[in-house]
């Protein structure tokens, strides 16, 4: 048979036993197809690597994905370039199989309830009771239009993390803050202006939440029984809260503390509602006043008013959660996750609106400038209310507020796990065993609860390390949205998010100051292993 009989029959053999392959393929070396874990699939995520491996992903089989790496395979780089023809017609994203690994990304089952939820919990928490001392500083004018101010500019920059989330351009998913911040600021900046604000509003906000949680129960105890003795020590009504936290901080990942999650959004508005309805039927307290506090010194009247607009914006919290939440929910390209994302934000923050407004305007209304500054509309409750209240309302709100502290734990507690748990995967290639998160998430607890029972003046400086947080909030993501979506010059969205970003990093910078001034003037108590 002559050589060209043999092609032919060959390329003929090839044709009728192969699967048929389109012609754009056969321009170039055809790249090493990867599938991802059963959870990754449609759910594009950042890689921590501009080009993954083979080795990097997991493999597939004809028994479908699996979640180890097949380290068989030889090493192969998918090195198309993002807006190539070859990228389009696959159409394929970056997928980092880590993600089936850690607990914020291990779930991709989430929906615009699950985002409601957990948005909801971690939009509303105790520091919602003092926004009354704000109006103590500002007056009723000036308190009303700051804190919709404040509400509006959180909001805004809101919406701008979570259309953030997903770039279709180069098919990354940016599952969590710092991975944003990286990308916007780089690796070196991004530590220096986001890393440790993000490690204070997650590490921080659990040990003010073992601290709350503690010194509510021991409220709770007292209110039941109706003594007064002390059958239990401040540091050990800590570990009691910390011991209930632990445990169920062992649900795996972010997808299952949903129900968790609504249960502490229902709390909150439930005790944020009772406080403003009894501090409302019980009316004014006599000579109550609502003339703006002034104090002696033009200096200290520029502070008390910064510390009013830091209370104001302390309020709202939960932005460095916002990315997370979102990377729960499963992504395609005609199914993006922003939409249902959106809409539970949407929702959870309406209910956000509707306890925050009245807790402030009727706080105030009822104490006026006797509203404890320590507590705030909680401490005011019990303050001047203890008597002509019933007990089991009383107790009904202490029990919110414990409920909603452990279920705020949780949430806010799931950073510091993935953190903690992408540092054994990143070494091991592996996910992490179960005995392995049960220590990671156990010591984090406890240290947590040592440092509340170690430094219990860190509430003293609170404000000021609140103060460096700020730009997480109201600045980082307008100079996000100006890295990627790089709107027109001068135009209002330009100028909108300029505005936006330097203010809030101002705000930073003066509110910080002005929270050293405060430490300085009025002494910094320092005593260890004594909590109040």
């Amino acid at each position: 048979m002559s050589r060209e009989s043999l092609e032919g029959a060959t390329e003929l053999d090839q044709v009728t036993s192969a699967p048929i392959t389109p012609r754009l393929v056969s321009i170039a070396p055809t790249p090493l197809i990867v599938s991802a874990p059963p959870s990754q699939f449609h759910s594009p995520s950042l890689s921590r690597s501009p080009l993954l491996t083979a080795t990097d992903h997991a493999g597939g089989g004809a028994g479908g994905a699996t979640k180890t790496p097949n380290k068989s395979r030889p090493t192969s780089r998918f090195i198309t370039p993002l807006g190539s023809p070859i990228r389009k017609a696959l159409r394929l994203t970056k997928l980092d199989p880590q993600d089936a690994w850690l607990p914020i990304t291990e779930s991709r089952n989430g929906n615009a309830y699950y985002a409601a939820f957990h948005t909801l919990c971690s939009g509303i928490g105790i520091q919602a009771l003092i926004l009354p001392v704000s109006f103590t500083f500002l007056g009723w004018t000036w308190g009303v239009i700051c804190l919709t101010l404040a509400f509006i500019w959180q909001l805004y920059t809101l919406y701008l993390l979570v259309q953030l989330h997903e770039n279709h351009e180069t098919g990354i998913r940016y599952s969590r803050y710092m991975q944003l911040a990286s990308a916007t600021f780089g690796d070196k900046l991004s530590k220096l202006l986001a890393s440790f604000p993000i490690m204070y509003l997650s590490g921080g906000t659990c040990v003010a939440l073992i601290v709350l949680g503690g010194s509510t129960c021991k409220m709770f105890y007292q209110t039941l029984c109706g003594c007064t003795d002390k059958p239990l020590t401040n540091v050990e009504w800590y570990l009691v809260f910390t011991c209930g936290a632990v445990l169920l901080s062992q649900l795996p990942n972010l997808n299952s503390i949903a129900g968790v999650s609504l249960i502490g959004a229902i709390t909150a508005v439930g005790y944020c509602t009772l406080i403003w309805v009894v501090s409302v039927t019980r009316g004014t307290l006599p000579h109550v006043s609502y003339d703006p506090v002034r104090a002696k010194k033009e200096v200290d009247k520029v502070f008390d008013l910064l510390n009013a607009l830091g209370i104001l914006a302390f309020a709202f919290r939960g932005h460095n959660l916002i990315l997370e939440i979102q990377a729960t929910m499963p992504s395609s390209e005609k199914h993006p996750s922003r939409v249902p994302m959106w809409r539970g934000v949407k929702v959870a923050y309406l209910i956000v609106a509707i306890c925050l407004f009245p807790l402030a305007i009727a706080g105030y209304w009822a104490y006026g400038n006797r509203i404890p500054e320590n507590g705030g509309m909680l401490a005011a409750v019990y303050a001047f209310h203890s008597r002509d209240v019933a007990r089991s309302v009383l107790g009904l709100m202490s029990f919110f507020v414990i409920v909603n502290a452990v279920s705020s734990f949780q949430i806010y507690g799931m950073p510091m796990f993935d953190d903690m748990e992408s540092e054994f995967t990143t070494r091991f290639k592996r996910p992490c065993p179960w005995w392995l998160r049960v220590i990671i998430r156990a010591m984090f607890g406890y240290g947590c609860f040592f440092v509340a029972v170690a430094i219990p003046f860190l509430s003293s400086v609170a404000g000021l390390v609140g103060a460096i947080a700020i730009p997480v909030t109201f600045a980082h993501p307008c100079f996000m949205w100006l890295k990627f979506r790089k709107p027109n010059k001068y135009s209002p969205t330009w100028w909108l998010n300029w505005s936006l970003g330097i203010a809030g990093m101002v705000l930073s910078a003066v509110l910080s100051a002005a929270g050293v001034y405060v430490v300085i003037d009025t002494g910094l108590k320092v005593s260890f292993f004594k909590p109040h």
